[in-house]
């Protein structure tokens, strides 16, 4: 009889109601957990809100009218409590990366998207050496050259302009210098985007395919949306590229051409290997080098792999968060007045400072601080699986094993019970005095052993960046809103500004 059944019309129409109302009876024991209504019975609710390129401040409004607990998925709940961050993130808590991560895996799964606690284990004893205080020292020599031409383009730019304001959209040049040091501390040598002025590089998308070209930040921005949309429902990645929205049509063509940015840099450089003509110590030398546990080198695709972590990690980001700075300060002309006055007593040259000159300068740290708290590059919170076992209680409830939590950044570094009634405004000054559960709320790197590996890195490209767009540089800005899209990082679209150079 049940047979038969299952071979009838009825059974068709069953089928929906099982697939959604299956999940909602699973996961009962956080069926109270307020949320949107269709969150309670599919991924399809976040999916879209990922679609739309806003989840954060979708989540972000939900926890403003629901409190601490916010369910978005059948078995996904976003908590907003500082205090989840160590269970959630910390070191020794058992949680592991949820699915969500397999969407990010195109040549094969790197230190961001490993899942496996042991192999990431490996994998970051591997990289981290990379990041040594040692290994970051001689990184500096690199930044230092792409600056200096950033340097050369808008002072050509301002000579141009005749004494007036030379206007640009200076999203574009952050974009270009972002990628150009990436690329020489990655893959060997710049993309040349700062000295063409354009957005263009190599691609390969096999070892031994003829070599075609590809817009890179294009390509990274187009990868980053689709793959944060498919991680809400990763099983569906194979067959993203036959949906009628272009969206995820585009969106796996440029998966494919960044990974085949990679390849072709990671090539170059080997056959480069095998000639014995690498005279540099940067980060691709680095991971070459690096072996685990057992002395065993990562193989080409482990090494282009972690090499397009890189790329995608230290590019984007940065760029992002130059970009996001550059406006909050003009529109605090007092920030900027200040800050040039620090950097003007520090910096008698116009010149690209050293790392040393600029990396103890409190005003300077405190409007990068901010910086990364107003504009909260990486928005969302990171899922994270509640390990096998009796589970574990937080912000006043039992979640059990198997339930995915996140705590969203973007919510953390928002909050007025936190940050107080001025939390959406861009203060610098705050951090003169933070309290210590300001501290823990700010995650803009993550938390514990798989935040950015590269967070040293970053703080110094970003503080060499400000230092020698500032003091070398006067603005006018010609927008009052900086529109933002959220793929997997949160980027602006733009930045009108008059740029010309300030005398010495």
């Amino acid at each position: 009889m049940f047979l038969s059944f299952l071979i009838t019309p009825w059974a068709l129409l069953a089928l929906p109601i099982f697939y959604y109302v299956l999940p909602y009876i699973r996961n009962w024991s956080i069926q109270d957990v307020p949320g949107p209504f269709l969150a309670k019975f599919s991924n399809l609710w976040v999916m879209y809100e990922c679609r739309r390129c806003r989840r954060y401040l979708t989540v972000h409004k939900l926890h403003q009218k629901h409190g601490k607990l916010v369910r978005i998925t059948p078995n996904h709940v976003s908590i907003a409590d500082p205090d989840a961050i160590p269970v959630v993130y910390g070191h020794g808590t058992g949680f592991l990366k949820s699915e969500y991560y397999d969407a990010f895996v195109s040549i094969r799964r790197g230190l961001f998207n490993t899942r496996d606690r042991e192999e990431h284990t490996r994998k970051r004893k591997t990289v981290s050496h990379t990041f040594s205080a040692k290994s970051i020292g001689q990184f500096e020599q690199y930044i230092h050259g792409n600056l200096e031409l950033l340097a050369k383009q808008w002072d050509r730019m301002s000579k141009e302009a005749d004494g007036g304001f030379y206007k640009f959209d200076a999203l574009h040049w952050f974009n270009y210098v972002a990628f150009d040091v990436i690329g020489d501390l990655a893959f060997g040598a710049p993309f040349g985007m700062l000295e063409k002025g354009q957005d263009i590089a190599e691609v390969q998308l096999k070892p031994d395919a003829p070599p075609t070209t590809a817009p890179a930040i294009e390509v990274l921005n187009r990868r980053g949306e689709v793959s944060n949309a498919l991680g809400c429902m990763p099983w569906l990645k194979p067959y993203a590229q036959y949906f009628p929205d272009p969206f995820f049509s585009k969106g796996i063509e440029a998966v494919q051409n960044l990974a085949g940015i990679a390849i072709a840099r990671v090539n170059t450089r080997l056959e480069q290997a095998e000639k014995g003509t690498i005279d540099r110590v940067d980060l691709l030398a680095r991971l070459m080098e690096g072996k685990d546990e057992n002395g065993n080198k990562l193989g080409r695709e482990e090494l282009t792999a972690e090499a397009l972590t890189q790329l995608i990690a230290g590019s984007d980001t940065t760029s992002n968060t130059s970009c996001a700075l550059l406006f909050h300060c003009l529109m605090h002309p007092d920030v900027v007045k200040k800050l040039q006055t620090e950097l003007d007593d520090a910096l008698p040259e116009l010149d690209v400072p050293s790392f040393d000159q600029v990396k103890d300068l409190p005003y300077l740290q405190n409007v990068i601080q901010e910086t990364l708290r107003i504009h909260s590059t990486s928005s969302q919170g990171l899922p994270r699986v509640v390990p096998p076992g009796p589970g574990v209680d937080l912000a006043g409830r039992h979640f059990p094993q198997g339930t995915v939590l996140s705590v969203p950044s973007y919510v953390m570094h928002h909050s007025k019970e936190i940050w107080g009634e001025d939390a959406d405004e861009f203060r610098p000054e705050r951090w003169d005095k933070v309290t210590d559960r300001q501290k823990s709320a700010f995650i803009p790197f993550s938390y514990g052993p798989r935040a950015c590996v590269g967070r040293n890195v970053a703080e110094m490209e970003l503080a060499l960046i400000v230092s020698i767009v500032f003091r070398r540089y006067e603005f006018e800005l010609y927008q009052d809103y900086l529109e933002t899209r959220e793929g997997f990082l949160r980027k602006p679209l733009g930045l009108q500004v008059g740029m010309r150079k300030r005398k010495a």
